[in-house]
Order: C-alpha cells, then sequence, then structure tokens
C-alpha cells in the first residue's frame, strides 16, 4: 500500500515516526466555471489521494521529497519564497500561509506520492495543499477550522502556483463525506450534503489522455469575461454583483449590449447554476435519468457557449450518449482535455469501458484510460499497521 511505501521512506531517510495523512482528489458531478462566478458546484472527494508522511524534525530545514519524481528539495524554515521546481511550489505556498497569519513553522521533512492521475483533471494540487496544510495544523496545533484550511490552500495555489482558481477543489478534499455529493454556494459558504448511492451508478471517469496549451490561459480569460460582462449588467441591475444575481431575461435582454461572445459566457453560467439546483432535486427524487439529463445540458453548454470543451472531449461524451446504462456523461474540470465523468448502471460498467475504448480508438486513433471512483471522506490521518 502506498501510505506505507511513503511511510517506510520516510523512516529510511529521515530516523523516526511521522504522521499520515490521506487528501482526496475530487469529482464535480455538475457546476463548471460556476464557483469564481459565486454560484454553485456539486463535488464529491474520491479514492484517488495524494499520501503524506510527515513530521516536525527539530531542524531549521524544510525537506520536501516527492515520491513519484523521486526528487529532493530542501530550503531554510524562515519566510519561505517561490521556486522553480513546480511541484514544490504547492507545498511552499502552503508554509507560507501558514507564516503569513504569524505561525512559525519549523524545520520538518515531508515524503508524498499519489494515486491521483496528474493532468486528469482530479484536483492533485488541490490535494497536495490540502494534506500538507491538514497535517502542519495537526503537528504545530493550530487548530485551523477545515473552511479556513480550504482558503489558506487555495492562497497558497493563488500566490505560489500563480492558478486563480475558485475555492472548491480545496473544499471537496477537506469536506467530502463517503456515499455523499455536496453542493457548495460558493458565494456563502454554506454547504449541503445529498445522498449519492454509488449501487445505483457507478462514477466513471474517461481520461482524453490530451491536455492542449490553451488551458490555463483561456481559462483567466473566461474569469475575464465573466467579470466583463458582470460590469455591463451592474449598469442596468445594481443588485447584480456576480453572475449568481443575474437571471436568464436580464442577459438576454442586453445581448447587443454585451456582445456575442460575452453574452454566450453568461448565459451558460446562469444556466448552469440552475442545472446544480435542479440535479440535487433529482438526487432527492432518486431520479438518476433527470440528473443526466443536466449533466448532458452542462457538457453542451460547456462546448458551445462556453467554448472549453475539445474534440476528444465532445468524441467521449457523444460515445457514451450512445452506451447501454449510461445515465449521464459531461466533461469535467477547466477544459480543453482531462476526463469526461460518466454515471454508469453497475452492471454495465465493463461493457460502457470497452465500448467507449473501441469508439476512442476508432474515431481518434487514441487509447483510453478509465478510472472506476468511489466517493469517500475528506483529508483525514491514517493508523499505519505498525512500522519496524
Amino acid at each position: 500500500m502506498l501510505p506505507d511505501i511513503l511511510a517506510a521512506a520516510f523512516q529510511q531517510q529521515f530516523h523516526y515516526a511521522p504522521l499520515v495523512v490521506r487528501a482526496p482528489g475530487r469529482v464535480n458531478l455538475i457546476g463548471e466555471h460556476t464557483d469564481y462566478n459565486q454560484g454553485f458546484v456539486l463535488p464529491a472527494a474520491i479514492d484517488k489521494a495524494i499520501y503524506f508522511a510527515v513530521g516536525l524534525s527539530g531542524t531549521s530545514i524544510i525537506r520536501l521529497y516527492s515520491h513519484d519524481n523521486q526528487q529532493l528539495y530542501t530550503t531554510e524554515a524562515g519566510p519561505v519564497e517561490p521556486c522553480t521546481i513546480l511541484w514544490a511550489n504547492y507545498l511552499l505556498g502552503v508554509v507560507a500561509q501558514f507564516q503569513q497569519r504569524g505561525i512559525a513553522v519549523p524545520g520538518f521533512d515531508c515524503v508524498f506520492g499519489g494515486s491521483i492521475p496528474m493532468g486528469a483533471g482530479l484536483s492533485s494540487s488541490a490535494a497536495v495543499e490540502c494534506g500538507l496544510a491538514y497535517a502542519l495544523d495537526a503537528l504545530l496545533h493550530t487548530n485551523l477550522d477545515r473552511m479556513t484550511l480550504a482558503h489558506l490552500a487555495q492562497k497558497a495555489e493563488h500566490e505560489f502556483a500563480l492558478v486563480q482558481c475558485g475555492l472548491m477543489d480545496q473544499f471537496a478534499s477537506l469536506f467530502g463525506q463517503a456515499g455523499q455529493v455536496v453542493r457548495l454556494d460558493c458565494r456563502s459558504l454554506q454547504y449541503e450534503y445529498f445522498p449519492f448511492d454509488t449501487r445505483a451508478a457507478q462514477v466513471v471517469l474517461c481520461n482524453s489522455g490530451v491536455k492542449h496549451s490553451l488551458a490555463s490561459s483561456e481559462y483567466n480569460l473566461r474569469r475575464q469575461e465573466c467579470e466583463q460582462g458582470v460590469a455591463v449588467l451592474h449598469r442596468h441591475y445594481p443588485h447584480v454583483q456576480s453572475l449568481r444575481d443575474a437571471t436568464l431575461p436580464q442577459v438576454q435582454a442586453r445581448w447587443a449590449e454585451l456582445g456575442d461572445v460575452v453574452y454566450r459566457r453568461c448565459r451558460y453560467v446562469v444556466e448552469e447554476n440552475a442545472r446544480v439546483e435542479a440535479a440535487c432535486q433529482h438526487l432527492l427524487a432518486g431520479d438518476l435519468r433527470a440528473f443526466g439529463r443536466e449533466m448532458y445540458a452542462s457538457h453542451a453548454g460547456l462546448r458551445d457557449d462556453y467554448q472549453v470543451s475539445c474534440r476528444e472531449l465532445d468524441v467521449l461524451v457523444a460515445a457514451a450518449q450512445q452506451a447501454p446504462g449510461v445515465f449521464g456523461a459531461r466533461m469535467m474540470g477547466g477544459g480543453f482535455g482531462g476526463c469526461t465523468i460518466n454515471l454508469v448502471a453497475p452492471d454495465q460498467v465493463d461493457s460502457f469501458i470497452a465500448h467507449q475504448t473501441a469508439a476512442y480508438q476508432q474515431q481518434l486513433g487514441l487509447p483510453l484510460e478509465t478510472y472506476q471512483t468511489t466517493i469517500v471522506s475528506g483529508v483525514d490521518t491514517l493508523e499505519l499497521v505498525a512500522l519496524h
């Protein structure tokens, strides 16, 4: 087991027993690109995770070891700065956030590695941030609540990884509950759990295997386009502070002034917020087919109005619509690659995977990686089998 391997590697390298932490990745069932528009999202923590072995060393040195990269990074425990090693910045950003709160972070050792496929859009970066934040909170006895840790991890990503992400990924990693999805209101930060029975529908991810270079620049551009839309709407409807406040008729009434592109971005976000609300009601009613229809509509909006899909994702969603036992499918995450999320009847999962693999190979000549996931609880510490 990976946690045992990491703990053993830690002991071998640093010669004392670590605290071991599991930080899950996440899926988002519906509510894409709504988080930074102060809207609604519906994520869940999944059984793909980043694991940490962490301990206070009693020195003035921070030693970070990436098991996946077989790479060691060391720095003084004083005020930390971003470095040229990408993976290290996610961890250093967390240390910096503790320091900015006036919390002295002494020397510590950290070995980490994961089962989250990189670049698949399952939020490995948020898991890295949340896992270390949770571990340091436990070791330093700072008693920060989970929402504070989520904000701290988000700021680490903003300031050290330079990605202006919303709060959803960090929130999902920390607040996940087994067998539940959680609707987060990204403005008030109120949240509510909804039961999700994986015996009725299995979450299967299809990894397009591509990550187009557009992803990060287009992500930041979408944020700007939404802000432009809000500025126009706010002039006519002063209560509109974010797209969360806008209605479809208001957006439609300002089409000419918004211009076609910004209009479509705004329309997508307003409609997607409504889809999250509807999807939660379908879950309560146990109506997975209706839930799936919201997912297909979400994908169409992301493809046509928000324009963050790509041919590979579209091929996968179109293929899923033809497969038996599929309730719904859509692209998930920032876009331009990564995974599609599919809800599949458990007895049809094997035939679904075979169907998707064949369709992807046939239409694009590409191999397909798939992951079956279960919905699990958020970041926690692990009790390990006694270490030798």
